[in-house]
Formats: structure tokens, sequence, C-alpha cells
């Protein structure tokens, strides 16, 4: 084996793993670090990288391609996992093996590797995706590999081979951070009955120390993309990382739950989306009023498939592409603005309006109208109670 092009995060997994590579594969180990607005110092990783073993590493900032062409074509779909999670790790994954590909290719590299453990999700998201861009590369997965059998043996080799990680036994639990999101998972968190300490929190304010006052914000969309917030036009990088601002401070995005990974074991993991949570109850207001009753409800059924496909990790599969083709030909009056609440946790749609309204407010008042004859309700009543009528006569 030649060269080995390795997802570097600078965790404890992938800082193991540059010095277990190069010496049981005896070969070059090419780091790549990927910018997902993780909010690290990548250039302090590459550093770490090259000192570790790396002959080169990769940096690459791809925080608009993550928020435009992940992100968005996600919250699109109104995508949950299992009615709670927000898929903030599951979305990444394929952009990150994406471009270790595109690195492969470009190195002439033998090899893709990544930190992901054998029990996880993640492994399956990394390595479908490899394959589905090119089949015949060949993937190390140094966890199902070598001889570490828990997170505190990895740390007390990286202590005995001088390597910093940030795991400590003080704070025993893994995390992953981008644009998005940020994870807590093992550890002290393993135990589903105990609740997070009160320290654990990041990306939010915890609410009960958040303001006494509610902020208001405006969130307008253009054909199911959130596109300005309070009237100003943002990139979709910068509108998230905007929003996150604003519904951290406020207390707002955090999710506790034990979830079914793909690989059949149940986990427990924390969770906080502040600026995600937001949009996805904003996206929800504006197609309240801009989509047809019988397209919204075709379309709600197909979001826990849709989700799923994310979470197991077929981003790149033709299934997931088809329903992103059908939920995008929806999304072409998904237009307007919503005002949101935002306070002490609770994220509330107090207005939404849109030049593509399919609401009628001369049809949905009870005050006087010409419009709608109340007396054509009680046919429509009646031939719809009809089969009811007839199989409860025949039951009798």
């Amino acid at each position: 084996m030649n060269k080995i092009v390795l997802a570097y995060s600078g965790g404890l997994d992938t800082s193991i793993a540059i010095k277990w590579l190069k010496e049981t594969y005896k070969a070059e180990i090419i780091a790549f670090c990927a910018d997902l607005g993780q909010g690290e110092d990548l250039q302090a990783a590459k550093k770490k990288a090259l000192k570790t073993g790396a002959s080169r590493v990769y940096v690459e900032d791809l925080r608009e391609e993550f928020v435009r062409d992940y992100i968005f074509p996600m919250l699109r779909a109104n995508a949950v996992y299992e009615g709670v999670y927000l898929l903030g790790t599951s979305i990444a994954r394929p952009l990150i093996a994406k471009k270790q590909i595109e690195i492969a290719r470009k190195e002439k590299a033998d090899a893709v590797s990544h930190g992901a453990t054998g029990k996880g999700n993640d492994q399956v998201r990394f390595e479908l995706t490899y394959y589905a861009l090119k089949p015949d590369i060949r993937v190390i997965a140094p966890w199902r590999e070598w001889p570490f059998d828990s997170r505190q043996s990895l740390i007390r080799y990286a202590a005995k081979n001088g390597i910093p990680v940030p795991v400590t036994k003080k704070k025993p639990y893994s995390t992953d951070r981008n644009l998005f999101h940020i994870s807590y998972e093992g550890g002290i968190l393993e135990d589903p009955w105990k609740e997070p300490p009160s320290d654990m929190y990041t990306m939010l304010t915890p609410p009960e120390k958040a303001p006494n006052k509610a902020s208001y914000i405006e969130i307008t969309y253009e054909k199911g993309n959130p596109a300005a917030i309070n009237g100003k036009a943002l990139s979709p990088a910068r509108l998230l990382e905007k929003l996150n601002y604003i519904a951290g401070k406020n207390g707002i995005g955090r999710v506790d739950m034990v979830e079914n990974r793909y690989v059949g074991i149940k986990s427990r993991g924390v969770y906080e989306t502040p600026g995600g949570t937001v949009l996805h109850a904003a996206h929800r207001a504006v197609e309240s009023i801009t989509l047809d009753r019988e397209v919204m409800h075709l379309r709600d059924s197909l979001i826990p498939r849709y989700a799923e496909l994310i979470y197991y990790g077929y981003w790149f599969s033709p299934e997931r592409k088809i329903l992103q083709n059908t939920i995008d030909n929806i999304q072409g009056d998904v237009t307007g603005t919503v005002r949101l609440r935002l306070y002490k946790g609770n994220c509330q749609v107090v207005g939404r309006k849109s030049p593509k309204s399919l609401y009628h407010p001369e049809l949905a008042t009870f005050e006087a109208e010409k419009v709608y004859n109340q007396k054509d309700a009680e046919g429509f009543i009646k031939l719809n109670a009809l089969r009811l009528k007839i199989l409860r006569l025949v039951n009798r």
C-alpha cells in the first residue's frame, strides 16, 4: 500500500489513527480536515496531524457548500429521524467522504480511512459514500482492526505516545460539531436514566439562564430555502450562523434521545441544533399557507423514509435522489415570511405571510361572508358518512 487518505478531525480516534495506520500499513498518510463550521482551529489540527505522522494535510472550507447543498435540501424535506433527531452528524458525513474520494483521486491513493467505531452509524455513512463514488477504493476502518477495545485504552495509548487528545477522564464523552449542531455520546451519557451534566452546553445558553425577554425574528423563504433574517439577505452559511447565535442565546434546540442505530443497537445521544430547530418550525409555517392539502400530506408520508436514508448513509443513493426531486418540485411556491417568538427554550410561530398564500380570509372567517354556502356541507357529510352507515347496519 502506498497512500491512505484519512478523514481527520483531530479528535481522539483520528489522532490515534494516523500513527496506527502508518505503523501497521507502512504507508504514507494524507490527512483531510473539513471545515464544516465546527469552530476549531484547523491550522492547529493541521500542525498536530503533521507532528503525529501525516505527510500532507488538506484543509478545505466547506461551510457554504455544506449548508447550500446538504443542509438546505434536507430542510426542504423537513427531515427528522424518529420524530426527534435533526440529523446534524448524519448530513455531514457524505460531504466529508465525497471530498476524501476527490483527494484520493488527486493523490492516486490506494485507500481511504475514517475514525468511526465498528458499533456506530458513521462507518456506514462514510463507506456507502466511498463505494458509491469510487467502487474500487479500498477502505480501512481502524476500529474494526486495531487491538484497542475502548476509548480509555485509546487515551492510554495516546498518553504513552505523546499524542494530545481532547477527551479526558473528566469529560469522557464524544462530541461532533459542525455549523448545524453538536452531538454528545458515550461515556457518562451511556446510562439513559442519568441527566446530562449541567455544564454540558456548547451552542446553547441553558434555558433557565436565557434572557427574560422574548426575541422576535422574521425569516424569509424563497422556493423552500431560507434567504433572509429580519429582511437582510444572507448566504446560506452566514444565515445559519446568525440564527445559531440568536436561537442559542435563547436556549433553543436541545434534544436528549435514545435512537435506533442502523447496525441494530440503541444509543443515547444529546444534541444541540439551535438554528436548525427554528428553521424546521419556520419552513413548516410557510408550507402551511402555500401547499395544497393533499400535496402536503403526501410529502409528509415521505419524511420518515427520507430521514432514514440520510441517517443510514444513503445520500448518494438513487432512491434519495428520486425523493429529493419529488420534494423539490413541491417547493416552488414555498415563498414567504415567518415571524417567530423565541423564549427560554421555546420556539413559537406567531405569524406567517406569502404572496403565494392559499389561505383565504373570507373562506376561513366565522363572520358573515358570501363566498361559501354552508348548506353545501350537508351533502358532503352525508356522502362521506355513507360507507360508515352501511358498515354499521351490516354489523347490526
